[in-house]
């Protein structure tokens, strides 16, 4: 659902419709956000006109980095990636616009398990994806051949 390193961060479900970008946490990890809150940290970020007392509070309180939310999808939600790089298309066997499933590679903690798999069967881990990838969210309903483990789990996370 979101990889295990961005559970400190904010979060929320995906929607229907709705268009991702692959994204670089501060954590280190590749995950799935939002254009437009990445827009929006992209304007709360460039410097502002300051009078001298905003300016003198600044130097002793640095604002923090405004924290862009990761955007958490289920397993067996059906994901369409637009623009996959020509290396990837070959190494997978993929087009430059693919319709992928949103899996998960195992439940062990502390390892990155957000993947995608492929009409032909191959997966990727989210890790692996560029940053800028597009992605845009056809339906979150789980996929009939999904494989038992991450149905167990997304029963049991709704149960928290």
């Amino acid at each position: 659902m979101c990889d295990y390193s961005l559970h400190g961060l904010p979060n929320r479900l995906a929607q229907e419709g709705e268009d991702l970008v692959a994204h670089r946490f501060p954590t280190g990890a590749i995950g799935l956000t939002s254009p437009a809150e990445l827009c929006r940290m992209a304007d709360s970020t460039k410097p502002q006109k300051k009078g001298f007392w905003s300016l003198i509070k600044s130097a002793f309180m640095p604002p923090g980095m405004p924290e862009i939310p990761a955007v958490c999808v289920p397993p067996g939600a059906k994901l369409r990636m637009l623009d996959i790089p020509a290396n990837l298309q070959t190494e997978l066997g993929v087009s430059a616009r693919e319709e992928v499933i949103f899996t998960q590679t195992g439940l062990s903690p502390h390892t990155y398990h957000d993947a995608v798999r492929f009409s032909n069967g191959r997966q990727i881990l989210l890790q692996l994806l560029r940053e800028g990838q597009r992605v845009q969210v056809l339906s979150l309903a789980l996929d009939e051949h999904e494989p038992e483990f991450a149905r167990l789990r997304l029963h049991s996370e709704s149960l928290v």
